[in-house]
Formats: structure tokens, sequence, C-alpha cells
């Protein structure tokens, strides 16, 4: 497997890069990443990768704008040592959010990040549970994108929830819970809210019956939590017997934390496409999953030249 593959990371998630190299057998590339006393960012790649199929894996989280810079100058450096083609991936697609003009005199951001990464040489790029699908149509680019919902789903049968319930935190996330919803014989469920400003939401009303079971609140991110610990409250004071969350991005920033460990819910169902080693020492209601073995399939399969979208037939 390691004929001709070479895997790199940046200062983003380095426990997941090298889980994934656990997977297919390959070491991290030899990579330096650090900065110079100004803050500008220095890269330097170690090894030889002159005709190699390469995968860099880094997600956009926070710090957003380092990581981002980070994945652009491994890019870089990368095309001109004369790789042989160089994926991009990009477990967490920070900007996403940012798809389209809601407000005059905006930009589109996630656009933005697309032309950045085609424009630093990326030939392929490899993403989980984007925010927006539709931002696979701003790169002329192959996009593969890829769904934590397997590894979702494969722990939520474990537990063995009896008479469940998935909850869309808003209008946007039903058809995702939905399919969620289908594949556990669960009941739907959706809260109604009015975001007032950005990372602002009010909780209107449950729209479902939630009474005496076990909720669910899916959504692709959490970010602040609001949205979420206050769908938890509404669907408490509905008459559901517990309520739990699940996303595939941990973003939790600001006080997430806070508000997570005062809230309702009992425990967060998440992945590692973000590090939360810091926050999980500080939250004991984050139950986090690997989605290594996703990525690891999928690079596999680029690799191969084979079907990728087969994965989740």
């Amino acid at each position: 497997m390691s004929n001709g593959i070479q895997l790199l990371t940046g200062n983003a998630n380095r426990p997941l890069a090298a889980k994934v190299g656990e997977h297919l057998g390959v070491h991290l590339t030899d990579t330096t990443v650090t900065t110079f006393s100004d803050g500008e960012i220095m890269v330097q790649i170690n090894e030889n990768v002159r005709g190699f199929d390469v995968f860099v894996i880094q997600p956009t989280s926070t710090p957003v704008n380092k990581n981002i810079m980070e994945l652009l100058l491994i890019i870089d450096a990368l095309k001109r040592a004369s790789a042989r083609r160089v994926t991009a991936v990009i477990p967490y697609y920070g900007y996403a959010r940012q798809d389209r003009k809601v407000q005059p005199r905006v930009p589109i951001s996630s656009k933005l990040i697309a032309d950045l990464l085609t424009a630093a040489g990326a030939n392929r790029i490899l993403t989980i549970d984007l925010h927006a699908g539709q931002i696979q149509g701003f790169f002329n680019i192959p996009v593969d994108h890829l769904y934590a919902a397997p590894v979702l789903h494969d722990y939520v049968r474990k537990c063995n929830f009896k008479n469940l319930v998935i909850v869309s935190p808003d209008a946007g996330g039903v058809e995702r819970a939905r399919s969620f919803a289908k594949r556990h014989d669960a009941s739907l469920a959706i809260i109604d809210k009015r975001r007032e400003a950005a990372n602002v939401s009010k909780v209107m009303y449950v729209i479902g019956d939630v009474h005496g079971k076990d909720a669910i609140i899916l959504d692709d991110l959490i970010d602040t939590a609001g949205t979420t610990t206050q769908a938890a409250e509404a669907l408490k004071e509905s008459g559901a017997k517990r309520v739990f969350a699940a996303c595939t991005h941990p973003v939790l920033s600001g006080p997430a934390i806070e508000r997570i460990n005062n809230s309702v819910i009992e425990y967060v169902i998440t992945t590692d496409t973000i590090p939360l080693d810091e926050k999980k020492s500080v939250c004991k209601k984050l139950e986090v999953l690997s989605i290594s073995s996703i990525l690891a399939e999928a690079i596999k399969r680029i690799h191969e030249e084979s079907s990728v979208s087969s994965l989740f037939e």
C-alpha cells in the first residue's frame, strides 16, 4: 500500500492523520511546519515526493486562518517538489457557512477558499459532511464528499435506544434527520427556531411527538451550542424522556463547553474531524468517535482509482 502514496499533515489534527496512516500502513511523511518570529508560516518537506500520489490531511478548524495557510503552503511545496497528484483531505471545511450572499456587500467565503486551494495546486478534494452540499460546485477539480453517518449509525445501534426520535434543529437539517431516522426505524421531530443574529438563535417550539421518547438532536456541526442546548430544553419541556445530541464536526467555540455542561443533554456524540483533547478533559459529556477508517478507505480507493461513492451504498 505504501508504494506510490504519501500522507502529510500540518498542525491542525496530527492524531487523526496518524490514525489514518495506521489504517493504511503508511507513515506520515516527515514535514516541518512552523513559524518565523514574525508569525509567517514556514513549510519544508523533508522526504522525496517526486512522482508520488500525495494526500494532505488538514481540517481547517480553529485557528482557522492559520490552518488554511498551512494547507495552502504544503500544497504549493508539494507541487514544486513534483508530486504526481495532490489531494487535499479536509475533514472539516472551514468557511462553509458563508456559501451565499445573504446580505448586500458580503463575500462568498467558501468559494474563495475553493479558488485558493485550486490555485495552490490541489488536484482533488476529499472532505466530510460539508455544511452546504453546493460547495462541491465551487471547485473545478474533483470533490469526494464523504459522510460520517456510518460511524454515527454504528454507535447509535450499539446503544439500543428505545422509542427513539431523531430531531432536526432547524428546517435545513430535515433531510439529514429523516434519513438518519429511517435507518433506525425512529420517528422525526423538527425544532422551529428564529435566528436573531450570527451565532444567536431562539428556539420557538417542537414540531412532532417527543413525549416519553429518547431524543437525539442531529446536526452537521455544533459551534457555540446555543441552538443545540435551547433545542434540548424545548424537547424536555415537550416531554422527552432523555435528550442527546450528535454531530460530525465539534467546532465548540466560545461558550459551547459551558453550555453543554450546564444543559439537559446527557452526552454529545461526535467525531474527531476536529481535535478535542483539551475540551474533552473539561467536558465529560463528549463521546468522540473516529472517522479515520472512512478516510483511510476513501484514500485507498482514490489511489487505486476505484469507486468512492460505493462506500455509502
